[in-house]
């Protein structure tokens, strides 16, 4: 071999190597300072001014609110952290627990009613009707429950929609009901509001405590045998639910009104903590109905009629609401002009709350 070629050969082996050396001190030169820091002593060395400054960019240890011409709420916080601590609260619990909740409680249900079947009628139906609820008080109801599951439902697909839709209707598909579902939830939201006003005014009076709902309570209402214990009106487990869907209802309210309106001068912080609460607390809500649905309908026999024609079986009042009957047999026998014995508006004439159906 000439040492011409003998030259050119290092020459080249120099230009690679130096190629490479130049590359991995590129690839390692910056990691250096890191790995000092990680094993050494780092009493009196300046910090990384890099590090510095995106620690105090995104406030991991203190807020930093920066100088700015903008002015507005939050206009001087540079890169928001809340937004990621809400995503993360959402993925990691609020989706799977709210998930497993539901599900917990519906199987609980379905499994109490293959075990104890609806709870019947003592001494089985009378043929007497009594008037429970009158129209007013069953539109205001059902217009609540109409509004509610709306949002209930819509709120579900938001939340949910990802893990069920997307592989139902793809991905597009799922974009057209999400937003139609984003809509209608911000639309009918205040409208709500308008519902559980009218809910809490109609039905307010019937629902304060009252004597021998703790007996009741302890009694569990005599769901787990031994027949219904006295009631008034409402007995115990109703009063729950309606104070419950009221206080509830409410948070939903004013958390879903600071989301929808972004100009009540709330910042971040409170956007975020309204969206942790609205979250939770209309997982909590249609849960809790699940149990009311069920009373409602199936799990109460005759129960559903009070909402629909609004009559019920004498023998269901005499049952489950033995005081609030024993108070229409007294106003009707007494000779009280109304049908309407319910405590809700009175109509003139002579009939009787009780009547053949």
């Amino acid at each position: 071999m000439s040492s011409s070629k003998r030259s050119r050969i290092r020459h080249h082996r120099m230009v690679v190597f130096s190629l490479l050396s130049l590359l991995v001190l590129t690839l390692l030169l910056p990691l250096i300072p890191y790995a000092v820091a990680e094993l050494g002593d780092t009493t009196g060395r300046v910090a990384n001014p890099g590090a510095e400054l995106w620690r105090d960019v995104r406030q991991r240890d203190r807020s930093i609110v920066g100088a700015t011409q903008v002015k507005g709420i939050n206009s001087g916080v540079l890169i928001n952290v809340y937004g990621e601590d809400w995503r993360q609260f959402r993925m990691q619990q609020l989706i799977p627990y709210g998930a497993a909740l539901m599900g917990i409680v519906l199987s609980v249900i379905l499994l109490f009613y293959l075990v104890r079947g609806p709870l019947r009628m003592q001494g089985g139906a009378s043929g007497k009707k009594i008037q429970r609820f009158n129209v007013f008080e069953r539109t205001t109801h059902w217009f609540t429950v109409g509004i509610f599951w709306l949002l209930a439902l819509t709120g579900l697909v938001l939340l949910y929609g990802r893990f069920v839709l997307i592989p139902l209707l793809g991905p597009d598909g799922f974009g057209l009901t999400a937003s139609a579902c984003k809509e209608a939830h911000n639309l009918f939201g205040p409208m709500f509001l308008v519902a559980l006003l009218l809910l809490f005014a109609t039905f307010v009076k019937d629902n304060i405590y009252a004597r021998g709902d703790l007996t009741w309570l302890l009694k569990g209402g005599g769901l787990l045998g031994g027949g219904h214990v006295s009631a008034g009106r409402f007995n115990a487990g109703e009063k729950i639910w309606f104070w419950i869907a009221v206080f509830g209802g409410i948070t939903l309210c004013v958390s879903g009104l600071i989301l929808d309106f972004a100009v009540f001068g709330q910042g971040r912080p409170v956007m975020a903590l309204s969206h942790v609460l609205h979250g939770i607390v209309a997982l909590l809500v249609i849960t809790v109905s699940f149990g009311h649905i069920y009373l409602g309908t199936a799990g109460v026999e005759g129960t559903l009629g009070s909402m629909t024609t609004g009559y019920v079986d004498a023998a269901w009042a005499q049952s489950h609401h033995d005081r609030w009957y024993a108070e229409v047999k007294d106003a009707g026998s007494g000779g009280a002009e109304t049908e309407h014995a319910s405590g809700g508006a009175a109509t003139s004439g002579a009939a009787s709350p009780l009547r053949d159906p």
